[in-house]
């Protein structure tokens, strides 16, 4: 089997054409940049239905989370003539054992879906998390951190999250808009009690859950923790740590991984590649009439 040419590892394979070019070449490929073999005890990366379609071209769906949404795009894009055989998910669709499959269930229906038009469902998760390009190295690129390292670094120089310097250093009002304007997240929670004009030059960043980093975070000297799901005694605790912690959402802080793995898929040589646009943020803030705003 021919591997893709790994840029970024510092490998030299013989490169696969996009004719030449299998699903099966594409995983191998992946498996060998981010290995299932790092994801965390509870996580199931890897595929989660295969429909055989391992010896076809791939044409990929990217997206955060697989879900009915995202599988009716790819049948619909399917159906308008694009080679959409592969949805390629952050998020796994099955974490626990299925008991059984009933029409009406969601990861039945799904399932049925993909096995009727031979879409496959893979997920990178949790090893997709600590890589080069990956999630939280995505999010650091995001907001210009300079000599950006893992806040736990896991294997060799990979990791979890990252923590870098802001160059030239920003106020923390300046570092909050800057957030906003490039993940555009439907909100920032943000610690109590901050000077809006202090200056900050260290940040870390965890896209997705990351509030139980919090005391690797304070360990690497970061002024400011950017990450999601974080709870009101997490707050608390960053507060008494001295460490500002902004939430921004899990979906805005993964989603740019999301669409850095398109880029990525392309340059590799895949023939067809594109970010779902039905992929959804499962928040929606509420505001003063009770109407739903994003």
């Amino acid at each position: 089997m021919r591997l893709l040419t790994l840029n970024f590892l510092m490998l030299t394979p013989d490169p696969v054409t996009e004719n030449s070019m299998t699903i099966l070449d594409l995983i191998h490929w992946f498996e060998t940049w981010a290995p299932p073999t790092w994801q965390e005890s509870w996580d199931n990366c890897g595929w989660q239905i295969e429909p055989g379609i391992l010896e076809q071209a791939p044409g990929v769906l990217v997206c955060l989370t697989p879900t009915l949404s995202v599988m009716h795009e790819a049948i619909a894009l399917k159906q308008a003539g694009d080679p959409v055989n592969l949805i390629f998910a952050h998020h796994p669709l099955i974490f626990s054992p299925l008991k059984r499959l009933q029409k009406g269930d969601v990861i039945s229906d799904l399932i049925s879906l993909a096995l009727t038009h031979q879409i496959g469902v893979y997920s990178a998760h949790t090893n997709f998390d600590q890589v080069a390009n990956g999630t939280a190295a995505v999010l650091a690129e995001v907001l210009d951190l300079q000599e950006a390292v893992p806040i736990v670094p896991t294997q060799a120089d990979n990791g979890y999250g990252r923590v870098g310097w802001l160059r030239p250093g920003r106020s923390l009002q300046e570092l909050l808009h800057l957030m906003q304007v490039r993940l555009n997240p439907p909100h920032l929670l943000v610690s109590p009690l901050v000077d809006r004009h202090q200056r900050i030059d260290r940040v870390a960043v965890l896209g997705g859950s990351g509030a139980s980093f919090i005391p690797a975070v304070v360990a690497t000297g970061a002024q400011v923790y950017l990450t999601a799901d974080c709870k009101f005694h997490q707050f608390q605790e960053s507060r008494d740590r001295g460490l500002i912690l902004v939430d921004a959402g899990h979906y805005a802080t993964e989603r740019p991984a999301c669409a850095r793995l398109v880029e990525i898929l392309r340059q590799q040589g895949v023939p067809w590649a594109k970010l779902s646009q039905q992929d959804e943020d499962f928040r929606v803030f509420a505001d003063a009439d009770g109407l739903g705003t994003r």
